[in-house]
């Protein structure tokens, strides 16, 4: 069987609540965060994914994605990359969209737009590449604890896409997406999958 990427983006944070944008700046889960992380671990470790025994793991290094990673249980198999840290937002680090857009003008979207003094468009592409083709290079599984940008354009990217795709494909805290085939040509087998946080709100 062709090999899937699954995806996990991290639990919520103090920033990600309030919608700020967060790249490398390194916050920790809040309680709510730390307890989505476990509802989606204790959901991977039942049927029909049984704790994904045959997965390569990778996460950011990140505390928010590596905590995320350990606190559903796959901290002691995971190796951290730093290919999978959030975009770098530069100036606009920590700033919410609206703030932003006071900035930029109203119509800034990151997708065409992208940050100044941070990573631009083409630098995020090739780092999502690098994933796509390290995911695509053996046949196994692999799951990867990351960010929101950064695995929307990692979506984008499997498809085939420009990263401006992202801009259709959010992602929630604590989704679960799988990037997989269809007539064998490459598929979102399931995105921002959040059952496992509806079921025990």
């Amino acid at each position: 069987m062709a090999p899937r990427i699954l995806l996990v983006r991290h639990g919520q944070t103090e920033w990600s609540r309030l919608g700020r944008h967060t790249g490398r700046t390194d916050l920790p889960l809040l309680d709510e965060g730390r307890r989505t992380a476990r509802l989606l671990g204790e959901r991977l470790h039942r049927s029909p994914w049984n704790g994904l025994p045959d997965v390569e793991v990778r996460t950011s290094p990140l505390s928010r994605a590596a905590q995320t990673c350990e606190l559903a249980g796959f901290g002691a198999r995971a190796r951290p990359w730093d290919v999978l840290v959030e975009w770098d937002y530069g100036r606009y680090e920590g700033l919410t969209s609206e703030r932003i857009r006071e900035e930029a003008g109203p119509d800034w979207v990151i997708w065409r737009d992208g940050v100044p003094g941070g990573e631009t468009l083409a630098e995020v592409t090739a780092r999502a590449d690098e994933v796509v083709d390290w995911a695509r290079s053996a046949d196994r599984d692999v799951l990867v604890f990351a960010h929101g940008h950064l695995l929307r354009a990692l979506g984008a990217r499997w498809l085939g896409q420009d990263i401006g795709f992202g801009a259709r494909i959010g992602l929630a805290a604590c989704g679960f997406s799988v990037l997989g085939w269809a007539y064998g040509e490459p598929a979102l087998s399931r995105w921002n999958d959040t059952g496992h946080l509806d079921a025990r709100s």
